[in-house]
């Protein structure tokens, strides 16, 4: 983990990879879950027998599950010590370029973009985000989230 003790710091890291994620195994139970509350139920995720015999040799996450895992990979690999609290800005692009199978492990990689001031002393910041699956190349999903956090 990634530990700054202000975010004046920040500013200095734009165009770097500032952290790494913890890897985060990807679980049937989670893909139902996330199936029961966006009401996603297609059989490519939720069917494991159906899904095993399609085109990805088995049940696959949804992809906006693996972007919904953003909080969580950047809660396991940056904290700013005098940071009382940060907010999701939105995103700019979004890509989901490689199936997730369940069991797998996947990580982020975050490289700051762009780190600009904003009003109550916070920062805007920009970062692009690398999801990449454990033992594969290709990135499973690559996404430019934007956050606020304020001291």
């Amino acid at each position: 983990m990634k530990t700054f003790q202000t975010l004046q710091e920040l500013p200095a890291l734009v165009g770097q990879e500032v952290a790494v994620s913890d890897w985060l195994t990807i679980t049937q139970e989670q893909v139902n879950q996330f199936a029961q509350a966006t009401g996603d139920h297609q059989w490519i995720h939720v069917d494991v027998d159906k899904a095993r015999a399609g085109p990805f040799g088995a049940p696959i996450a949804h992809g906006f599950l693996t972007l919904s895992l953003l909080p969580q990979f950047f809660e396991s690999s940056l904290r700013v010590v005098e940071s009382r609290m940060g907010v999701n800005y939105g995103l700019n692009r979004v890509r989901f370029m490689a199936p997730v199978p369940v069991g797998s492990r996947l990580r982020a990689r975050m490289k700051l973009l762009a780190c600009d001031p904003i009003d109550g002393q916070g920062m805007q910041m920009s970062w692009e985000v690398t999801i990449e699956r454990e033992g594969v190349a290709k990135p499973v999903c690559v996404a430019e989230s934007i956050a606020r956090r304020y001291p």
